[in-house]
């Protein structure tokens, strides 16, 4: 099978640019041939004046990613086009040059974006869902995307316009959500149910890790929505005998180790940004993993990535993390935000090593039930079939032409070639 993936790389690394890469490698080491078509945030970076201002529009059509995709749809001639992410610089133009070529589409959708101009249904440090019936402009007023009303004024028109056309409702053939719960959330604002199915991601086997765990360990971005402050202030409530290293980057970082530096916490280390295999070797040298977001999250790889090395996870009770982790069998949960609830799960946790090591013995079962490449490679390929079965089987039986609907009435010129 020829597949093409789509993705809009971020600036800074992160889970979906992962997956893309785990996903990509498990099709080509299957034998399928892996076409794929991407832009990076980077490229921001390089534009002029016109560019950035034409920045603003790209979000709702960008002409040049219409133009490029079009020939390599042409070129490549797949038969099916899996999209993880178009934002900003690919934009949803795709999805119309796919119709056009009457190829069927798949898309995961890791984050909210279709209903968040935040991606992450999170404002003013809790959850928000003001803009999930479509009232996207709400997301303006607060200026939700990087705080301004100005850079969220373009994200909330893009939305409004595709979901007027119903881009996503009619040019999509299959969603792939990551859990239940990302799917009540798609759901509840309007995407067929009959077009969602559930896979959850895989990360590689690292093994079992064989020997007792000495610290907690917390992976991911170093923020506020990620729950890191709150996970500073539950830590001077414990002894200094209770380690805790920090693997990862963002913009709390400096601000945190400084407090904790002020507050004599040496039992606090901040690792910054490390390779896959020092994060794998730093789970393995721990008693368990924390995880402290106060986003709902869709699927953490750090969960999977735990629970594959055999340790347990203590998590917010929140959201996805809900369902990925169960309380009293791979892990504890604590009330998102509360730091001393955090502390007091923290001090049961570390006061009980044989307890945490059964609940990571059953962690790596739950790995290996749900979340390995071969699992998850025979969920993909039978998603792939089906759609293009049914794309198939819906022409055999009509023989009649597909209608194409007409393009946004997009006339800007957002690629500032003219300048």
């Amino acid at each position: 099978m020829k597949i093409l993936l789509v993705h809009n790389t971020y600036q800074y690394r992160g889970g979906e640019d992962v997956v893309l890469e785990q996903e990509s490698r498990l099709l080509e080491s299957a034998g399928h041939e892996v076409v794929k078509y991407q832009r990076h945030n980077s490229e921001i970076q390089q534009f002029s004046t016109a560019q950035r201002v034409g920045l603003l529009m790209r979000t709702v059509w960008a002409s040049d990613s219409h133009r490029e995709f079009n020939t390599l749809l042409r070129r490549s001639k797949p038969e099916i086009v899996h999209i993880h992410n178009t934002f900003p610089l690919i934009s949803p133009s795709i999805y119309w040059a796919c119709r056009s070529a009457r190829i069927p589409v798949v898309q995961t959708l890791h984050n909210y974006r279709m209903f968040c101009p935040q991606a992450n249904f999170f404002r003013d440090g809790k959850s928000c869902e003001d803009c999930i019936d479509g009232s996207f402009w709400q997301g303006v007023r607060h200026g939700c995307y990087r705080d301004s009303r100005v850079e969220t004024a373009p994200v909330a028109l893009m939305l409004w316009i595709h979901h007027a056309l119903k881009t996503w409702h009619r040019m999509v053939d299959r969603y792939i959500v990551l859990t239940a719960f990302s799917r009540s959330r798609f759901v509840k604002a309007g995407l067929p149910p009959d077009k969602i199915v559930i896979k959850p991601n895989f990360v590689p086997d690292p093994g079992m890790r064989t020997t007792e765990g000495s610290y907690a360990l917390c992976v991911g971005r170093v923020s506020q929505e990620k729950g890191v402050p709150t996970l500073l202030k539950a830590w001077r409530q414990l002894p200094r005998t209770h380690a805790l290293r920090v693997i990862g980057d963002g913009p709390a970082r400096e601000q945190l180790e400084r407090e904790a530096a002020a507050d004599g916490l040496s039992n606090v280390t901040f690792m910054g940004h490390q390779p896959r295999e020092r994060v794998i070797e730093a789970m393995k040298g721990a008693r368990f993993v924390i995880f402290p977001s106060e986003l709902y999250e869709n699927l953490p790889l750090t969960i999977i990535e735990a629970f594959a090395c055999g340790v347990p996870v203590l998590t917010s009770k929140l959201g996805a993390m809900q369902e990925i982790v169960e309380d009293g069998r791979t892990g504890m949960f604590f009330l998102p935000g509360n730091a001393g609830e955090m502390a007091r799960t923290v001090a049961r946790a570390w006061e009980q090593p044989e307890y945490m090591d059964l609940l990571g013995a059953q962690a790596r079962k739950e790995y290996e039930t749900k979340y390995t490449a071969s699992a998850n490679y025979q969920q993909l390929l039978e998603i792939y079939q089906d759609v293009i079965a049914r794309r198939q089987g819906d022409a055999e039986v009509s023989r009649l032409s597909i209608p194409i609907p007409e393009p946004p009435p997009v006339s800007v010129d957002v690629t500032g070639s003219d300048s």
